[in-house]
């Protein structure tokens, strides 16, 4: 997949390009219904898949003590919609003289001057333009004169669930990482570089990967069972997680991700890990003693090989 930054920055002229505008934040199953479509467009005219998003989160700059925690970091956010089948992505730097366009000036300057699109293909909500004043059917009045159809897609639901980056977040910040993960289409995950902590779980037998993480979102403080998957080898490994502050040992409100690799006694120190939840199994809590930690981390661990051992087998 070719990325480019900004619709001033293409080192090419895009072929018939269907765009798929957005956020895309998370990169859920609602959003890949709408690059199945924009995939589905670009093979029936000969042209290319295209996803337009915007960095940072438009929120942050408009109104950043407000914004919500990302659940992809931009670097990963575009692996995913590489992995989708797009062809290109353009990446729109935005700022608040982007945003004070107006929804007529971004149509023209952005999708007919800059990546002339033949069709757009968005999700139902999508707004855009200063103030958001841009709304579905102002692109459909806007699109056809101006030589590009447009496709609004309407919610996806799984299960009930209306499929929204709200959504993941709500389920994530409750630890409800199953909810997540079903709106997700994957498991919730972080991702960062294994750094030195403490040290502590080494010495009561149960060493930790520390994980710096680059992702914004993390699950509510507690113990979960997941996985563990190395960005410089692919190798993954069955993982207990601790998101939280190690309260029995210390006191304070930095949040750690803290993962117990199974089968895994190698030095991590500096890879990075990516590291999904598929499993909430208890609270974070003190311990009055470090013999209670040990016995409780022990019973996490096979809970732990429960967990992962039943999905392995569809269970």
């Amino acid at each position: 997949m070719d990325t480019f930054r900004g619709h001033t920055s293409l080192t090419r002229r895009l072929a018939k390009p269907v765009v798929a505008i957005g956020n895309f934040d998370g990169v859920h199953r609602g959003h890949a219904h709408i690059f199945e479509q924009a995939r589905r467009l670009a093979a029936g005219i000969g042209g290319e898949a295209v996803v337009l998003t915007f960095d940072p989160h438009p929120a942050k700059v408009l109104a950043p003590t407000f914004a919500p925690p990302l659940i992809t970091p931009l670097s990963r956010k575009l692996e995913l919609i590489a992995a989708a089948g797009i062809d290109a992505t353009v990446v729109e730097p935005f700022d608040r003289a982007f945003a004070a366009h107006s929804a007529e000036e971004f149509v023209q300057a952005v999708l007919v001057d800059g990546l002339g699109a033949s069709h757009v293909v968005v999700g139902y909500d999508f707004t855009f333009g200063q103030k958001r004043s841009g709304n579905v059917q102002l692109l459909a009045a806007e699109g056809p004169p101006r030589g590009f159809g447009v496709t609004v897609v309407p919610p996806v639901s799984v299960e009930g669930l209306v499929c929204s980056s709200t959504k993941v977040r709500e389920f994530t910040l409750e630890g409800r990482v199953d909810g997540a993960a079903l709106v997700l289409g994957r498991d919730v995950e972080v991702q960062g570089e294994v750094v030195h902590g403490d040290g502590r779980g080494r010495t009561i037998g149960v060493p930790t990967a520390n994980v710096l993480s680059e992702t914004e979102l993390l699950p509510k403080n507690g113990v979960y069972a997941g996985w563990a998957e190395s960005l410089v080898d692919g190798r993954r490994w069955v993982a207990a997680i601790n998101v939280g502050t190690n309260p029995t040992f210390v006191s304070g409100v930095q949040v750690h991700v803290e993962a117990h690799l199974l089968d895994c006694d190698e030095d991590l120190y500096g890879q990075r890990l990516r590291v999904g939840f598929a499993h909430r199994l208890r609270d974070e809590k003190r311990f009055d003693s470090r013999d209670a930690l040990v016995a409780q981390i022990r019973h996490d661990v096979d809970e732990t090989k429960r967990v992962m051992a039943a999905r392995k087998l569809g269970a």
